[in-house]
């Protein structure tokens, strides 16, 4: 009582295909394929739209040298 053989698989897939038809798996194979499309295309982002790149990053502030200030925000750790 092992794992099944190749052999097996291939006698299951040959009934499977005598008792729904080679039409009806296809169909389904079909319809699975739009339902992960379907949900790929849910995945993204409703605002964003066909050919644009995501929204970048807040730019870096500029001042009058040309220079960049570039800075990051920390939370301020410490008791009162």
């Amino acid at each position: 009582m092992g794992s099944f053989s190749i052999w097996h698989w291939l006698i299951v897939l040959v009934i499977v295909a005598l008792i729904f038809g080679t039409k009806k798996i296809r169909n389904i194979g079909a319809d699975l394929g739009g339902a992960v499309k379907g949900f790929k295309e849910g995945m993204k982002d409703p605002n964003a739209k066909e050919g644009e790149a995501p929204p970048e990053a807040a730019p870096a502030q500029r001042v009058a040298g040309g220079d960049t200030i570039d800075v990051q925000a920390k939370e301020k750790s410490g008791t009162h």
